[in-house]
């Protein structure tokens, strides 16, 4: 499986989002503490906001919050947001695949995998990855 540099960097920055849920973060700041190209960052935020998974705030005090608490946004949500399938071939879906012969059960077992690893994406949330003592109260999110 290939986890893409969107999705990684789009955890990353959500994930220093949650730890800093009282105050907006610029996406210069995310992409220093997190040693992400800010350009790249800028267009990955871009696709977490029309997403829904931040929300942002133009001006000097501006930056970017979660848009949700962060036990309510999963690693499954992150990677479609940004990358919109867990798992392609040669960057096709699954849903269609099929082969002739001898090969025919080969989609099913991508398929399985596609399914495990979105099991797996789905059952981790932002707050569970976050050390225990910054985890965010979900009442804090855009309290600012």
């Amino acid at each position: 499986m290939y986890i893409s540099a969107k999705a990684d960097y789009a955890t990353r920055a959500l994930l220093e989002l949650a730890h800093e849920p009282g105050r907006p973060l610029t996406c210069e700041v995310i992409a220093s503490s997190q040693g992400i190209p800010f350009r790249f960052l800028k267009s990955v935020v871009g696709e977490l906001r029309r997403a829904g998974l931040v929300r942002s705030q133009r001006g000097c005090e501006g930056g970017y919050w979660l848009g949700r608490p962060a036990d309510e946004v999963t690693l499954l949500d992150v990677v479609r947001a940004v990358d919109g399938d867990v798992l392609t071939l040669r960057g096709a879906p699954l849903d269609a695949l099929g082969y002739p012969g001898p090969a025919a059960p080969l989609p099913g077992v991508w398929r399985q995998i596609e399914t495990g690893a979105a099991a797996v994406l789905g059952g981790l949330t932002l707050a569970a990855l976050l050390p225990a003592g910054a985890r965010e109260q979900p009442s804090e999110v855009g309290a600012a």
